[in-house]
């Protein structure tokens, strides 16, 4: 009777204190799906300075007003929401990786893809500003094609490597002929020229608005830096748009990989940087003359 007694008590004893050494309940994942991600997105904007706020302690570099820099952080964008469409009228199968499309044209002839964008925004700034001298590019060749000479009749001749101009049409400097001269620039031109031709930037604390992050090669890939921000101690960060392969809509780009400032990016020289759809590994970074 003695050991029954005990034995009651043993148990009773070891479900009190069962009872209360119980697993307190885990609330962190509670905690943590509670706390939203900072919105940086202003959907009502229709420019890439509007359409983007920096992060807490970060503020806008400041260029000045008329400089390819202000042109670039002002550049119109459509309505939020709207998707990325191909030369050919189709959606891009993926339309996660963006949060803005510029109002840029996309010519129906399948021309004008990832570094045929950029080198059609620089040239529309040139001629917006009256600089038209300074519309030229190198082809893969390595020989120069300026938009004067175009819009004087000459034209390049050529056969393999071997490119000579001659003079076979009437002068025409009109801005639809500007834009057959774009045309034959993205034939003949890309990443690889622009690499080529293009001056290199050795270091990243002197990268701006306008710089590009490159890989020439064939295929390549090429986004240029269209906005800047710094906080107090001199850390920047910057935002990239895009064109792509095929000839699609240019868009401003999110940051897949840090949800907490997208969609603003830090860069670094010879970091694997991915951009929305592509992998930059080893980045180099230059700069239009």
């Amino acid at each position: 009777m003695k050991k029954l007694v005990l034995s009651i008590l043993f148990v009773t004893t070891l479900a009190f204190i069962a009872f209360q050494i119980k697993p307190i309940k885990d609330t962190t994942k509670t905690i943590i799906s509670s706390v939203k991600p900072v919105s940086l997105i202003n959907s009502d904007g229709l420019t890439i300075k509007t359409r983007v706020q920096t992060p807490k302690g970060f503020k806008r570099v400041t260029y000045p007003k008329g400089s390819f820099q202000e042109y670039l952080r002002n550049y119109k964008l459509k309505a939020y929401g709207s998707k990325i469409i191909n030369y050919d009228g189709s959606e891009y199968y993926w339309q996660r990786g963006h949060i803005g499309i510029l109002d840029i044209p996309v010519p129906k002839n399948g021309l004008q893809q990832c570094a045929d964008a950029l080198i059609r925004v620089r040239s529309e700034y040139l001629w917006d500003t009256n600089r038209k001298d300074d519309i030229g590019f190198n082809f893969t060749s390595g020989h120069y094609c300026s938009w004067i000479k175009y819009a004087e009749g000459y034209r390049p001749k050529i056969n393999g490597n071997k490119v000579s101009f001659h003079k076979t049409a009437n002068k025409d400097d009109s801005k639809a002929n500007f834009y057959r001269y774009l045309n034959l620039i993205y034939t003949y031109s890309g990443t690889l020229s622009l690499y080529h031709e293009l001056p290199k930037i050795g270091d990243v604390k002197n990268l701006r608005i306008g710089d590009m992050l490159i890989i020439g090669g064939s295929p390549g890939h090429i986004v240029i830096i269209c906005d800047e921000s710094t906080n107090e101690k001199g850390d920047k960060l910057y935002m990239l748009f895009q064109g792509n392969t095929p000839a699609q809509s240019v868009h401003l780009v999110k940051n897949l990989e840090d949800h907490t400032i997208s969609p603003w990016y830090h860069l670094e020289k010879g970091a694997i940087i991915p951009v929305s759809n592509y992998t930059f590994y080893d980045s180099k970074f230059v700069r239009f003359k």
